[in-house]
């Protein structure tokens, strides 16, 4: 540990013990002692009247033992006794990243609630080699000190080599702070993973290589490789943590792809004793009050409809409503439509938006900014109507319509009534035979 008390200096004046943010200081008697919950952060340092307090060499707090931890773990979020969908998408991504790192190596779910053992059968369904299950009844809502606390002290138990959270409200606030307490690094909203060095394929579907020179691809390096946009996603950026373990990621919802389900499939349990009381959770969850306005999946629609800055006004939005339930799609947006005010943001698609891959992706009056493209572009289909035939969604589109998208939009919503009317029609005829 980087921080120690010299203890032939220290007057046990517990200035250093208040100081600390992370209770990682005791009293052994009159001297103070620093604990495993130290994250290096020198609070304590300046704050001793007597300069008893060592902060030691830069980055030596940084060696671990590196062949100390094994498997690689995925934070299984679940609400109300049902698990997120990107949950179940990084435990196959997780999967693939075991296997990539040695057939020994596995996928662990981490089941964190009151009663949720019922849940580790979706878990081993979807890819799950074993789920830990972490379970009381202080643990029902979710807390940040709850859950921070006993995710940080089972991983300092089992030592897993990579951690990986979805990038939902709870995961963008539980990372962080887990990835503090252990002293490691932490890498938000990755579009790719991986453990080894070489050619990837980035969020736009498109083949590159990336500027991976400190890396030496020939090497037997098993780190994880995490990529993510950066400088508004116009350059993609691989991150490396070459000394501190776990290894921690978070990954947008939408972003990879679930595996198949297989019904019936079996795996380890393993039951996790929190050590957790009430004093340990500085807030009370009194009630949950849900948003009374209208609920948008956007990351599990097969059809999305989206509208942007070309709509001209939030009344445009009617008529991309009307299209959505015509095909059976909901309605999307892009931020400048949401900055406008003319929709909630709870429909924006983007980077900084939600990450989508549905079936279709209609943008309507999209130019095409590159990050909304790093939100939609993995979608299986898309098809952009614009007046510009110059605008940079063209150029991802699969079909592109150039024109006004108050004349387009109607005529295929008329198409398509005359396809379902031929098509009862045919029925009709059929049942009559």
């Amino acid at each position: 540990m980087a921080i120690t008390v010299i203890k032939d200096q220290c007057i046990g004046c517990k200035i250093c013990v208040k100081a600390c943010p992370f209770d990682a200081i005791d009293m052994d008697g009159k001297i103070a002692v620093i604990n495993e919950k130290c994250t290096s952060c020198k609070v304590c340092v300046p704050k001793c009247p007597v300069e008893a307090i060592d902060p030691g060499e830069e980055g030596e707090a940084l060696a671990v033992d590196l062949s100390a931890y094994r498997h690689v773990w995925v934070f299984a979020e679940q609400r109300k006794g049902k698990i997120m969908n990107v949950a179940l998408e990084l435990i196959g991504e997780g999967r693939r990243l075991a296997r990539e790192i040695g057939a020994d190596t596995k996928v662990y779910a981490v089941l964190i609630g009151d009663r949720v053992r019922s849940l580790s059968a979706e878990c081993f369904e979807y890819g799950a080699d074993g789920v830990y299950i972490i379970e009381d009844d202080l643990l029902a809502n979710y807390t940040t000190d709850g859950y921070t606390k006993v995710f940080t002290d089972t991983i300092r138990v089992y030592k897993p080599e990579i951690v990986l959270f979805g990038a939902t409200h709870i995961g963008r606030d539980l990372a962080p702070r887990v990835a503090a307490r252990l002293n490691t690094g932490l890498t938000a909203d990755c579009t790719r993973l991986d453990v080894k060095v070489g050619s990837y394929i980035d969020y736009a579907n498109k083949s590159t290589t990336l500027d991976t020179s400190d890396l030496d691809p020939n090497s037997d390096d098993k780190g994880l490789k995490q990529t993510r946009p950066a400088f508004g996603g116009n350059l993609m950026a691989t991150i490396v943590c070459p000394r501190t373990r776990p290894q921690m990621a978070t990954v947008r919802p939408g972003v990879m792809a679930r595996r198949e389900r297989e019904v019936g499939a079996k795996g380890e349990i393993v039951k996790v004793d929190p050590t957790l009381s009430a004093d340990d959770i500085r807030i009370e969850v009194l009630d949950v009050v849900k948003s009374a306005k209208e609920i948008v999946s956007l990351t599990d629609a097969d059809i999305i409809c989206s509208g942007g800055r070309g709509l001209g006004d939030a009344s445009g939005f009617d008529l991309i409503k009307r299209f959505a339930d015509k095909v059976g799609g909901v309605v999307g947006s892009s931020r400048a439509a949401v900055d406008s005010g003319w929709i909630d943001q709870s429909h924006q698609v983007g980077q900084t938006g939600t990450t989508v891959k549905p079936k279709i992706y209609f943008a309507c009056g999209i130019s095409g900014a590159i990050q909304h493209l790093a939100g939609m572009q993995t979608s299986d289909i898309i098809i952009a109507i614009n007046k510009d035939a110059d605008a940079p969604i063209f150029e991802v589109a699969d079909y592109g319509i150039v024109g006004d998208l108050y004349k387009v939009i109607p005529r295929i919503i008329d198409d398509w009534d005359k396809a379902e009317d031929l098509y009862e029609e045919t029925l009709d005829r059929s049942s009559e035979r």
